[in-house]
């Protein structure tokens, strides 16, 4: 089943659904849509020059939030059922999409494709392309597995540290996923990453639109914005993706 597009989804607590969607539009030069949903919990950042929306922000009930993946497919219920099929399960199937769960249980959408294909572009330096989905130990072989066949068309291989598994999208798709296997035994999440070409720059910009430093990593350097969601400044190529000096 192939994927047309793919949006990254922020989901942040309702109490703080404005600071959420101001923070990210600014980081990310966009402007809002119309809010959507019962209580408009649901809204779009729309890039400007004809570029697709690749990323939305939703206010949930409770928790902390973090992030989801979108799959914009043709067939949703083909998609779903392949999904299933590979050990997904079904958390809500509502009328042309459905929210499933991984075998570790990061949740995933299938919705329908809309003719989206115009990348939006890298801004300031930085661009929001990846959805890193944080597994616990003993569930990280089963989601590489489930993940790799899931995204059949995609790039699957190990990353840069042994921790980590890339999936990478054919050209034009705006969104990867990053497997990164946690350090103890805890629930999952999963959180937003920037590819970043100077992360100090970026850093500085953040903290003047209100994030915090959290801590510094290997080749990223862990914030949180200002609705309380953490997310990574890392060292990749804005316009590939890639880790310098052939580090995938």
């Amino acid at each position: 089943m192939t994927i047309r597009w793919t949006y990254a989804f922020i989901d942040r607590p309702a109490t703080a659904f404005a600071r959420a969607h101001a923070f990210w539009t600014a980081v990310t030069d966009t402007a809002l849509s119309e809010f959507r949903g019962d209580r408009d919990e649901f809204v779009t950042l729309l890039p400007g020059g004809g570029a697709d929306a690749c990323v939305k922000v939703q206010g949930v009930g409770s928790g902390a939030g973090g992030a989801h993946l979108d799959f914009a497919v043709d067939d949703v219920p083909q998609f779903v059922k392949s999904a299933l099929g590979q050990g997904a399960g079904m958390v809500a199937d509502h009328e042309g999409w459905a929210v499933l769960r991984s075998p570790a249980g990061q949740l995933f959408c299938a919705v329908p494709w809309h003719g989206e294909s115009v990348r939006p572009p890298v801004v300031r330096g930085s661009r929001l392309d990846q959805v890193c989905v944080d597994v616990p130990p003993s569930a990280y072989d089963t989601e590489v597995a489930f993940w790799s066949a899931l995204l059949a068309d995609w790039a699957s291989a190990p990353g840069s540290r042994p921790e980590f598994h890339v999936l990478r999208p054919p050209a034009g798709l705006p969104v990867r996923v990053l497997l990164q296997r946690l350090g103890e035994e805890r629930a999952g999440s999963a959180h937003l990453d920037l590819a970043c070409a100077d992360i100090p720059a970026t850093r500085a910009r953040h903290e003047e639109l209100g994030a915090a430093f959290v801590a510094q990593g290997a080749h990223w350097t862990v914030m949180r914005d200002p609705a309380g969601g953490t997310y990574c400044l890392t060292g990749r190529d804005p316009e590939t993706g890639g880790l310098p000096r052939r580090q995938a």
